[in-house]
């Protein structure tokens, strides 16, 4: 039941080619100690599914810059001027799937149910088909998505979507017990538990490990069953996409000076991450 083992052991076994579900949300709740270790493991022609791409240099982006991924299935790709550049030169595929369609596609992976049905996307090229997922050098569109079942309930049309079952997950929590019962923190709580759960080998990162019983049950977040190793978070650094603070108003009595100052002080909120 002692699931811990070295980030390096655990995605040891990841080969060329394998499709791996990521946790995160922008720079939020990602597994970076993970994504280090799948960076140096060499492991190429990763096939990800993830809300976004990380940013120039760091998560995700990381194995982008290095050339290991050569699809991404997600919901937003900006931040990412690689990402960009190798999509339109035709070098990366990349699906683009509506936000709240891609994490009810991981739980529906992670819950046995192979398709559902929803309206996010009717009338649209989502339904019809057409999206460029990969360009050609020339920039012709090489691969396009195909057109999706549509069916009438109850007078509203709905688009049949797939559910998604990956090979690999790699998820972060603040913290978790040595069975890979695991809490997050605030909004880190975003993809990581629909990730952990698509996945066929869940391999968890976690802040702090204790040892069973500490995490009281009525806390657990992601149950142990489907984790099945657990890592030491070792990369702590938790970068921001983008810094954006406003000044704060002047006091009607107080100095410019000292408004500028408090202005100065202001840092964003790493909430979650």
């Amino acid at each position: 039941m002692d699931k811990v083992v070295t980030a390096a052991e655990a995605v040891a076994d990841i080969p060329d080619g394998a499709s791996i579900a990521v946790g995160g949300f922008g720079l939020c709740g990602i597994p970076s100690t993970l994504i280090a270790a799948l960076l140096a493991r060499g492991a190429t022609d990763l096939r990800v599914v993830s809300n976004n791409c990380g940013v120039d240099g760091w998560g995700l982006g990381l194995l982008l810059e290095a050339g290991r991924i050569s699809r991404m299935t997600s919901s937003y790709v900006g931040e990412n001027k690689e990402f960009a550049r190798q999509y339109l030169s035709g070098e990366l595929e990349v699906e683009l799937t509506p936000q709240g369609t891609l994490a009810e596609r991981l739980r529906a992976g992670g819950a046995g149910i192979p398709a559902f049905y929803t309206a996010t996307g009717v009338g649209t090229q989502v339904a019809e088909g057409g999206l460029p997922w990969k360009y050609a050098p020339d920039g012709s569109v090489a691969v396009a998505s195909p057109a999706k079942e549509v069916r009438s309930f109850g007078g509203r049309e709905y688009i049949l979507e797939q559910a998604i079952i990956t090979q690999f997950s790699l998820v972060r929590a603040a913290v978790a017990d040595r069975h890979g019962n695991a809490v997050f923190n605030g909004s880190a709580m975003n993809f990581n538990p629909l990730a952990a759960m698509a996945g066929r080998i869940c391999v968890l990162e976690a802040e702090r490990i204790v040892e069973p019983g500490e995490i009281a049950a009525a806390s657990v977040q992601l149950p142990g069953v489907h984790v099945h190793r657990v890592v030491e978070a070792t990369v702590a650094e938790k970068r921001i996409e983008r810094h954006t603070v406003r000044p704060r108003p002047q006091h009607a009595s107080g100095s410019s000076g000292a408004a500028s100052s408090a202005a100065a002080a202001v840092q964003p909120s790493e909430s979650g991450n």
